[in-house]
C-alpha cells in the first residue's frame, strides 16, 4: 500500500523541484539550502521530497516525452503515476482538472521507447557511447546508473584494521560487509548517517566509493615518496595515499579552491596523519607547482571532469553537463596533465584519473598524451584483480564492478 501524498507535501516538493530543475547548482546543494530555509518541514516530508526529486532526475528520460525538463508539476505527477504506479484517484487531489485530463491522455498514449528512454541517458550522452558499446551493454550501463549507489567507506588503516571497524559496525546493527575489490573498504546497505559515530569522530574511516579507493591502490605509493595530488579537492585520495605511505614521505595536496582545501583540514586532523601539506594554487602554472618540477616520485591528476560516472549519486549531472562543456573540460584536462608531467622525476609515475565514462575524457586523453610525450611509457594494470589483467588502464563501471564509473592510466617517465 502506497503512502498518501498530502497537498502541502506536494507543494513543498514543487517549490524545491523548481530550484533543482534550474540546474544552476547541484541538486544536493539546492536541497540543503531549501531545508535550511524551510526549517519547519519535518523528517517524513523531507524524505518524500528528497526521494521524489532524485527519482525524477533518475527517470527523467522516461518522463520527458510527455513534459519538458522545467515543467516541475507535470514531471512530479508523471513520476508518481508512471514510475511509482500510483492511480489517478491517488493523484486527483493534487491536480487541476486540466492536469488530471492530461494524465489520462498520457496513460492512454502508446510510446515506443527510445535508446535514451531505455538507458535513462540524454540523447547527447547516448550519441557519444552508442558506437563504443554493444547496445546490450549500453543498456546495462545506463540502467545500472538509475539506481542509488551503495554507501562505501574506507578504513584508515594507519589507526585501525578493517576487521575491527567491520566488527564494530556489525555490533551496532549496521548491515555491513567488506567491499569485493578494495582491501580497505566496507559497504553499508541503506543510507544511514555515520558522522555521529565515534568510529568516524576518531578518524577510523572516511566515506569513499570503492572505485575511488582503487585509484590510490593502483598508484601504489612507497613510504618515502614525494607525491603530488594535483587536483586534491577535499582530499579523499590524498588521505588514502598518505595512509598507504604509513605517515612517511610527503604528499602535496594542490587545489585552486580554498573552500575545497578547507574541507580537507578537519579530515586531516581526524586521520592522525602528518605527512600531508595542503597548498592553494592559482592555476596549474603556479610557481608553487613549478618549484617541484622533476622532483615527484608519483603525481596524481584526478582531473576535473564531467562526473558522468557518478550518476548514481548525482543524476542531475546529465542535465547540468553538455557536449560543449565536455569540449572545454578536455582542453582543461590537457593543460593540467602538461603541467603535472613536468613535476615527475625520471623513473617516476604519473596517473591520470577521472570519474567519467566518456572516451574523450579517458582513452582519447591517454592516446593524446602518449603521442605527445614519448618520454612517458604506459604501464600495465597489474596491481588490481578486476578481470582487467594486461589492460593498460583501470576502468571501473557500475554494471560490471558495482562502483561508480572511474578511469585511470599510469605512465612511467623514462630515466634517460
Amino acid at each position: 500500500m502506497t503512502t498518501p501524498i498530502h497537498l502541502n507535501q506536494f507543494q513543498s516538493l514543487i517549490e524545491s523541484l523548481n530550484e533543482v530543475l534550474s540546474f544552476v547548482k547541484p541538486a544536493d546543494a539546492v536541497l540543503r539550502q531549501f531545508f535550511r530555509e524551510q526549517s519547519k518541514i519535518g523528517g517524513h516530508d523531507r524524505r518524500y521530497i528528497v526521494e521524489t526529486v532524485y527519482g525524477i532526475l533518475r527517470h527523467a528520460e522516461s518522463l520527458l516525452p510527455f513534459a519538458p525538463i522545467h515543467a516541475s508539476r507535470r514531471l512530479a505527477l508523471l513520476f508518481h503515476m508512471k514510475i511509482e504506479g500510483r492511480s489517478l484517484r491517488d493523484l486527483e487531489k493534487l491536480c487541476t482538472s486540466e492536469e488530471l485530463q492530461w494524465l489520462k491522455d498520457v496513460k492512454a498514449s502508446p510510446v515506443t521507447p527510445s535508446l535514451s528512454t531505455k538507458t535513462g541517458l540524454p540523447e547527447w550522452i547516448v550519441n557519444k557511447l552508442k558506437d563504443l558499446y554493444p547496445e546490450e551493454e549500453l543498456l546495462a550501463l545506463g540502467r545500472s546508473m538509475m539506481f542509488e549507489a551503495p554507501l562505501d567507506i574506507r578504513v584508515n588503516t594507519f589507526l585501525v584494521s578493517r576487521e575491527e571497524v567491520l566488527n564494530e559496525l556489525l555490533s551496532l546493527g549496521f548491515n555491513a560487509s567488506i567491499t569485493p575489490h578494495s582491501p580497505l573498504g566496507i559497504r553499508i546497505q541503506g543510507r544511514p548517517s555515520l558522522q555521529d559515530l565515534q568510529l568516524f569522530k576518531k578518524g577510523y574511516f572516511e566515506i569513499q566509493d570503492e572505485g575511488s579507493q582503487l585509484l590510490g591502490l593502483m598508484l601504489a605509493p612507497k613510504r618515502r615518496d614525494l607525491i603530488i595530488d594535483f587536483c586534491a579537492g577535499a582530499g579523499g585520495k590524498t588521505l588514502l595515499l598518505a595512509t598507504l605511505m604509513h605517515n612517511h614521505g610527503r604528499v602535496y595536496a594542490f587545489d585552486v579552491s580554498s573552500k575545497r582545501l578547507d574541507q580537507l583540514k578537519p579530515r586531516l586532523k581526524r586521520s592522525g596523519l602528518s605527512n600531508i601539506m595542503p597548498v592553494l594554487i592559482e592555476s596549474e602554472r603556479d610557481q608553487r607547482v613549478k618549484r617541484l618540477n622533476g622532483k615527484a616520485d608519483r603525481v596524481l591528476v584526478d582531473a576535473p571532469c564531467s562526473g558522468l560516472g557518478t550518476l548514481r549519486r548525482n543524476p542531475d549531472l546529465k542535465y547540468r553537463q553538455s557536449a560543449q562543456g565536455i569540449d572545454e573540460l578536455v582542453v582543461k584536462q590537457r593543460a593540467i596533465l602538461e603541467s603535472a608531467a613536468h613535476c615527475v622525476k625520471p623513473g617516476g609515475m604519473l596517473m591520470y584519473a577521472t570519474c567519467s565514462i566518456l572516451f574523450e575524457e579517458n582513452e582519447d586523453q591517454v592516446k593524446w598524451f602518449s603521442e605527445k610525450h614519448p618520454d612517458f611509457v604506459l604501464t600495465n594494470n597489474e596491481q588490481l584483480e578486476l578481470g582487467l589483467s594486461g589492460e593498460q588502464y583501470l576502468k571501473c563501471l557500475p554494471h560490471k564492478h558495482g562502483t561508480d564509473g572511474f578511469f585511470a592510466a599510469i605512465w612511467q617517465r623514462k630515466v634517460s
